[in-house]
């Protein structure tokens, strides 16, 4: 069970878990609508609600949420019921490197994100640099998401972005991408694409079925099992990582990781990111 407690006076819940690093979480590549703030707090939005977090000393404070919503939303989203220790034990074992990546961004945690945002939001990254990311989805929600007093732009929804065409999409300025945002939102807004149901099939069947989406490759859809569906086997794989494990893992593929296989990847992904030019 996760260490928590919960500051009513404050409306802060105080989290103790060493394997918790925001900014290694938050700047890993895997989601974008979270800031960092003068005072290296991070400030995002998730399920329509916007949360303030800090470390402090070996803490990490979540402001402004209740009891009731830390349970229901958040504890899950930050994936605190996972024991984050005993993967990282797990994946040193099967290789040296690994636990050289593991030691190197500890606090890495894989976020439950989702399912339609990660899907919108990692076709919007295809070809794209990650402050340019943030601001077309940035752009996206603040033109068609609904607005909450206190919290921000929610995520549009299916049905809000179905009701749109590819000129609709001009003022977020994602190019090429706005055709398949289009795709996706019609798809999972008539049913064809079921997001729930996707996320319980066979992991074959289940990647087969996001590429019958206009632009969703390999990659989006293993991005989009990944960080959408906590489905933890997925790996995905662009040039960069097909370079690191040609450089660190030459004789292995993404399946030697086993079942937590995208966790390795993101702790051989941020390793990479800051050492695969020195190696």
């Amino acid at each position: 069970m996760i260490d928590y407690r919960y500051d009513k006076q404050h409306n802060t819940i105080i989290v103790s878990d060493r394997d918790f690093d925001l900014t290694q979480t938050f700047e890993c590549g895997q989601c974008f609508r979270w800031n960092k703030n003068p005072d290296c707090s991070y400030t995002g939005i998730a399920f329509g609600k916007r949360l303030t977090l800090k470390h402090i000393d070996d803490k990490v404070f979540l402001y402004n949420t209740s009891e009731e919503d830390f349970n229901y939303y958040w504890r899950n989203y930050f994936d605190l019921s996972l024991n984050y220790g005993s993967v990282k034990k797990a994946l040193s074992d099967l290789h040296p490197v690994m636990k050289k990546m593991c030691d190197y961004a500890p606090g890495i945690r894989i976020l439950n994100q989702e399912p339609f945002e990660a899907l919108i939001s990692f076709i919007i990254s295809q070809n794209n640099n990650i402050p340019r990311i943030k601001g077309i989805i940035d752009r996206l929600c603040a033109n068609f998401g609904e607005y909450k007093e206190g919290t921000g732009f929610a995520f549009p929804t299916p049905q809000r972005l179905a009701m749109l065409e590819e000129d609709d999409l001009a003022p977020i300025r994602s190019g090429f991408r706005a055709k398949y945002i289009c795709d996706a939102a019609n798809k999972t807004a008539n049913g064809e694409i079921d997001l729930e149901q996707i996320s319980k099939m066979p992991i074959e069947e289940a990647r087969e079925k996001l590429m019958t989406i206009k632009g969703v490759g390999p990659k989006v859809a293993e991005c989009v099992l990944l960080y959408g569906m906590h489905r933890l086997e997925c790996f995905p794989l662009d040039v960069w990582m097909k370079r690191a494990m040609k450089v660190y893992f030459p004789d292995k593929t993404p399946g030697f990781f086993g079942n937590y296989a995208g966790i390795a990847q993101q702790y051989i992904f941020h390793y990479s990111r800051f050492n695969l030019k020195e190696e």
